[in-house]
């Protein structure tokens, strides 16, 4: 029996919860590799200053829009692929691998000259005003944009391959990198005392590992093999592009547009130890949710494939499986940062000031993180149905639609208070914003 085979005999007749769990192991630790990038950064840059710690919370804004452009093109390939393999159309699965990959070459790199022209702007409209914090923000920033196109090509790569359900080889690519990041990080900010320069280089040397490690593995074995002759920058690419990528560039997206709100009213309301407290809260649930959406991804495939096939029992069977066991994931690790809240923001910077502004913030988000799931398992499944509208709605509604008019009008009310509360207030909303959507779906397939 041939892997192709055996590979789509796994994806449409394997039990759903053996099937999703095989492929969600994998992607959870991808997930949590991604964000361990992040989150490694503030812990090892926070045993040196306040600001320099806003500093990095700063550009993870910036950041964020590079991993959405990122997951952008490797959503929206992958997606596209998928399906196409599923319906045994190979040559256009090949086609839209290597555009995809050729797309998010071609904008990390443009990001990264734009982006070093203007740091200075940029940085001030980060929200640095400080000369301290402005001048570690540039110095950070400067080197995280000169990965951009490693950041974004390793995003393609690994998103290709997991939607082939190659999820393990996924993985270990990106743990490379993450292996290479947390062992610089030490060295580089306290060892050789660089500070957040140095935090940056151990991130974008970790970003070029992992992107080489995965552009070699995807040429191995049975998997689609990226080619100069297979681009095809043309309508038709782009739009099924934007078609499968559009709901993640608008999650990601909008979640940088909310970080940079979020900090700057964080910055107004209670200076730089807020733009701290808030930048470790979001740090950490960002570390929650990666293993909800690693979950979530090991779906997706079996969504695209099985949605490809006409297989349409298993796309429902997935997802009441995912949302169930999703959710009390999350009631777990939700009342654990509820309960040791103080605890987990001191760790990452002993300051009374910052731990005081996290505590709250961190235990008005642990209240309402259960109901991430059926909000993120529902978007998974309306993208990988190849549902680019509806999927573009629910994924701007909870960093877009709902939490930019509650940034902009909490705090003008209630100071600070209404910044800690705004992602509390913005995960209600999109709750019931999510139900009726998933609920036609669900009754479309079952019909």
């Amino acid at each position: 029996m041939s892997e192709k085979m055996s590979r789509r005999e796994m994806l449409t007749e394997t039990p759903i919860p053996q099937l999703i769990v095989k492929l969600s192991i994998p992607t959870i630790i991808s997930m949590l590799v991604t964000a361990l990038y992040n989150s490694a950064d503030t812990y090892f840059v926070g045993k040196i200053s306040t600001e320099a710690t806003a500093a990095v919370g700063l550009v993870f804004s910036v950041m964020a829009v590079i991993q959405s452009l990122g997951f952008f093109c490797g959503h929206g390939s992958g997606n596209y692929l998928s399906r196409m393999l599923g319906a045994g159309k190979k040559k256009e699965a090949n086609e839209m691998a290597a555009t995809g990959f050729a797309v998010a070459l071609i904008l990390g790199t443009i990001l990264a000259i734009v982006g070093n022209i203007f740091v200075h702007q940029i940085a001030g409209w980060l929200g640095a005003t400080s000369g301290d914090t402005l001048h570690e923000t540039e110095n950070y920033m400067r080197i995280i944009l000169i990965g951009a196109p490693f950041m974004m090509g390793q995003f393609v790569i690994n998103n290709q391959l997991r939607f082939q359900g190659n999820a393990v080889y996924a993985m270990c690519g990106l743990m490379c990198g993450a292996v290479i990041n947390v062992f610089l990080d030490p060295l580089l900010i306290l060892v050789l005392g660089w500070g957040v320069t140095g935090a940056a280089m151990a991130t974008v040397a970790g970003q070029i590992t992992s992107f080489t490690v995965l552009f070699i593995g995807s040429r191995r074995g049975e998997n689609i093999k990226i080619h100069f002759k297979n681009i095809h920058i043309n309508s038709f690419y782009l739009l099924e592009l934007a078609n499968g990528g559009a709901p993640s560039l608008l999650r990601q997206g909008l979640a940088a547009i909310s970080t940079l709100l979020l900090n700057r009213f964080a910055g107004q309301y209670g200076g730089d130890a807020a733009i701290a407290g808030m930048s470790i809260v979001s740090r950490v649930f960002l570390m929650m949710l990666s293993a909800l959406i690693g979950f979530g991804q090991g779906y997706q495939p079996v969504v695209s494939f099985n949605y490809g096939a006409g297989i349409l029992k298993r796309v429902r069977e997935g997802y009441f499986f995912c949302v169930k066991w999703g959710f009390i994931f999350l009631f777990v690790i939700a009342s654990i940062c509820f309960i040791f809240a103080p605890d987990i923001v001191g760790w990452f910077r002993d300051d009374a000031a910052v731990i005081e502004i996290g505590t709250l913030a961190l235990k008005c988000q642990a209240v309402v993180l259960p109901l991430s799931a059926p909000i993120v398992i529902t978007n998974m499944m309306l993208q990988s149905m190849g549902k680019g509208v509806k999927a573009s709605i629910l994924a701007s509604a909870r960093n877009g639609l709902c939490f930019i008019p509650l940034i902009l009008i909490l705090p003008l009310f209630m100071g600070l208070l209404g910044v800690q509360i705004t992602q509390t207030c913005a995960d209600i909303i999109t709750t019931f914003m999510s139900i009726p959507m998933a609920y036609s779906e669900l009754k479309n397939m079952k019909e």
